[in-house]
């Protein structure tokens, strides 16, 4: 049972946030703070144009705050039920910002204790279990601060950050550096490099042996589909579809991998950890005779490249022409 004192704070946020977000397209919040509003699938919101403290529901979108010099108060672990590890690309600045981290659970977050941040806006959503929890959770968090869902419809880096630094926190013209950046270096790549056979696929694995396929149009699958890497259409072909509403990849058993991993080249990584790699799969009957795998063409990426943000999307360019140059 929450505390008389958590209780009353409780009210006394969810008051100040319907006060901001009773004017929508104001300038000022009820306490004077600047504010902007931003278009959510959740409506409009209200948030400041200076925020200090700010808590991301969802390690995935971390990045991109530490990219914009936006301070990270608290975030979730990587995994649920799990202690939080800052990402190697981000963290320096965490320390920075004595970014600490949140409790989590595969039931939802721990709604006191982002209470007990004191936020002044909560950045939430993104894909995966986070992003569902965010929607389902959206009324509860929007009376702790100001919350914004990033959609789960912005399935590419680019279509994440771009929100963010723009709409979220006015800084287009940072996000307009980044990405100039990022397409020079992926020109150089795909210059230097020579594709294996297309079409291709790209699984990745939990920690138990589930395997999962990507979408077509998830953010990885974009990323290696601009160095000229064909995509095979596997869900749009088989009618799959993702293994929850909004996610970017479909799940396979055993009988099915058979039938659906025939393209040639495939790209293997973990779920959330390096889980498994293409030599240990090779020792299954099942993927020894996919014509990837007999042919010499399954590659390993690491975890992290299944979600990348910006950081993690470059330091895939260097993997890939490592690989293929």
């Amino acid at each position: 049972m929450p505390s008389p004192t958590r209780t009353l704070l409780a009210a006394a946020l969810a008051g100040a946030f319907a006060l901001t977000g009773c004017s929508s397209g104001a300038d000022e919040a009820a306490d004077g703070t600047a504010t902007r509003t931003v278009a959510t699938d959740q409506g409009p919101v209200e948030v400041p144009t200076d925020p200090q403290r700010v808590v991301v529901l969802n390690y995935a979108l971390a990045g991109y705050l530490y990219d914009l010099d936006v301070p990270v108060a608290a975030t979730i672990p990587e995994d649920a039920d799990a202690g939080g590890e800052y990402s190697a690309f981000w963290a320096d600045q965490a320390e920075e910002d004595g970014t600490e981290f949140l409790p989590w659970s595969p039931d939802g977050f721990d709604l006191e204790a982002v209470l007990d941040q004191e936020p002044d806006l909560i950045v939430a959503g993104g894909l995966g279990l986070p992003g569902a929890q965010a929607v389902e959770a959206y009324d509860q968090l929007s009376e702790i601060a100001a919350t914004v869902v990033v959609s789960p419809g912005l399935a590419t880096w680019q279509d994440q950050f771009s929100f963010l630094a723009a709409e979220v926190f006015d800084k287009g013209a940072e996000y307009d550096g980044y990405l100039a950046d990022y397409r020079a270096r992926a020109e150089e790549v795909a210059a230097a490099i020579t594709l294996p056979p297309g079409p291709i696929a790209v699984m990745s694995f939990t920690a138990d042996g589930t395997a999962y396929t990507m979408m077509e149009d998830a953010g990885i699958v974009s990323a290696l589909g601009e160095l000229g890497f064909e995509a095979a259409p596997l869900a749009a072909e088989h009618g799959f579809e993702p293994y929850r509403e909004g996610g970017d990849m479909f799940e396979l058993s055993s009988e099915q991998v058979a039938q659906v991993i025939t393209v040639p080249t495939v790209f293997v990584t973990g779920f959330n950890a390096d889980t498994t790699d293409a030599a240990t799969l090779a020792e299954s009957d099942v993927y020894a005779a996919l014509p990837a795998f007999a042919e010499g063409h399954a590659y390993d990426l690491p975890y992290w490249t299944v979600r990348g943000d910006y950081d993690e999307a470059l330091a895939l360019l260097d993997l890939i022409e490592q690989q293929f140059a």
